[in-house]
């Protein structure tokens, strides 16, 4: 019989974390969440501790950190290795600056072009459509740089 504190099948885990159990399989398989062994004849138990690391993954992602990242804060979980844990978010967080002022690069292009479209919505060619035909727009080479 199961202690209380680990009472909940994956199932029950899942609903508890609002996530799915194949998320939770596939978080298992990739070592971030632990999968409790299996009683003889029984089914595996999971409690609170699961719940939480289930929650911490997902805070993670939430904060744009990768499966891998995520295995590396989890490695520094208990609480003694604060530089590292500072130095991946920096590095997440510069990660982050970077995608807003590319999003915000995208904006300006895109604004633009909805502007040549309504500027002349009489035109036979639309704008919009023949700078993405070119592959560049307004003179700059706007292809992945990755």
């Amino acid at each position: 019989m199961p202690d209380k504190a680990n009472s909940l099948t994956i199932g029950g885990l899942a609903k508890a974390a609002n996530v799915h159990v194949e998320t939770i399989r596939y978080y298992q398989r990739r070592r971030l969440v632990p999968e409790p062994e299996r009683p003889p004849g029984g089914i595996r138990r999971y409690g609170p501790a699961d719940i939480e690391r289930l929650m911490f993954v997902k805070t993670a992602q939430q904060l744009g950190f990768s499966l891998v990242e995520i295995s590396d804060l989890l490695q520094l979980e208990d609480g003694a290795h604060c530089q590292e844990a500072s130095a991946l978010a920096e590095h997440k967080l510069r990660d982050v600056r970077e995608k807003i002022d590319q999003l915000g690069r995208i904006e300006k292009v895109l604004g633009e072009m909805v502007e040549q479209c309504h500027a002349h919505p009489y035109n036979i060619t639309c704008p919009l459509i023949a700078s993405l035909h070119e592959g560049a727009v307004g003179g700059n080479d706007q292809r992945e740089r990755t």
